[in-house]
């Protein structure tokens, strides 16, 4: 179950809406909720100066000052609420803080397309799923949505969840993962394996061939049995199997159903690391219009054990 959830919010427009999150799934699944706010202080900055003392000083005053609202705002839904704040360099402190207060989930926000590499999509948020001790929801916001206040309280729902399966480790903990998020949040599930084209320069559909038709029909056995072997959790689920590029692939397939909700795994190393395929869970965080949960240290309760052992072999492409 998860029940301790940190948001990390930095007070800005790209965090209200990853607030909206933070606080409706702390709500419905009755978890706590712990809200850090980070005044950057840069390392290169010297404490000691009487400018730099001040420029702190008024940092820690208005995120004090935003935290206790957030804090009524969160107590007001019953949801019971922590607030920290800390000084430094945003990615370490929520780091250190999810380690601390033993998280299950981390929640972030991000920025829409154009500025995404500068907020905290490719510097904070990637930092923090690269060291975190558990799973990142990262929630999106786009530059028009951050205008509108009126648009940010739009209701959070999480009904239909997709999960891309490559059968690695760490998609195959994702899924894991996936299920434990679905059966809080009484959610069905979306798996979905990309077949990939044996040239990027041919039609991306999976073609005619006698040798093709066959790895197609592996895959769909492959992905009957690893919903099978979840049957027991009761959680709704179908798959699908597609042909294309990875990334292009789970974000139509995310558009289409649609998804509330992408649960992926990663590695964690160089950034986002190699999960699926190359830099394709770097991709769909990017651009992918709904939540995006990072798993790359999935946290179960005390006596869960691995439903994906040995009985599910994974197979490389030819």
């Amino acid at each position: 179950m998860i029940k301790q959830i940190l948001f990390a919010t930095d007070f800005s427009p790209w965090a209200k809406r990853a607030e909206d999150y933070a606080c409706s799934l702390a709500c419905s699944w009755r978890a706590s909720l712990t809200v850090l706010g980070v005044a950057e202080f840069p390392p290169g900055l010297n404490p000691d100066y009487p400018v730099n003392q001040q420029y702190l000083e008024d940092l820690l005053k208005q995120a004090s000052s935003q935290l206790v609202d957030l804090k009524v705002r969160a107590e007001r839904r019953g949801i019971a609420v922590t607030t920290r704040v800390a000084t430094g360099i945003p990615s370490e402190e929520v780091i250190t803080v999810a380690k601390a207060e033993d998280s299950d989930l981390i929640v972030v926000g991000t920025r829409g397309k154009t500025g995404l590499a500068h907020i905290l999509l490719g510097s904070t948020a990637e930092r923090v799923i690269r060291g975190a001790p558990c799973p990142v929801l990262t929630v999106r916001t786009e530059p028009a949505d951050a205008e509108d206040n009126g648009t940010l309280s739009r209701p959070v729902t999480l009904e239909r969840i997709l999960v891309p399966v490559d059968f690695s480790d760490c998609s195959l903990d994702a899924l894991e993962y996936a299920v434990v998020v679905a059966q809080q949040a009484k959610a069905s599930l979306k798996l979905l394996h990309v077949l990939e084209p044996v040239s990027y320069g041919l039609d991306f559909s999976f073609g005619g061939s006698k040798a093709r038709e066959q790895e197609r029909k592996s895959w769909t056995k492959r992905m009957a049995e690893l919903i099978s072997s979840h049957q027991h959790f009761l959680v709704p689920m179908e798959s699908q199997l597609r042909g294309g590029l990875p990334a292009d692939s789970i974000l139509d397939s995310a558009r289409t159903l649609p998804c509330d909700l992408i649960v992926m795994g990663t590695h964690g190393r160089r950034g986002i690391s190699h999960s699926i395929s190359g830099s394709v869970a770097e991709a769909v965080l990017r651009k992918a219009l709904c939540p995006v949960i990072a798993v790359r240290s999935p946290r179960f309760g005390p006596g869960h054990s691995k439903v994906i052992s040995t009985e599910i072999t994974p197979v490389t492409h030819s």
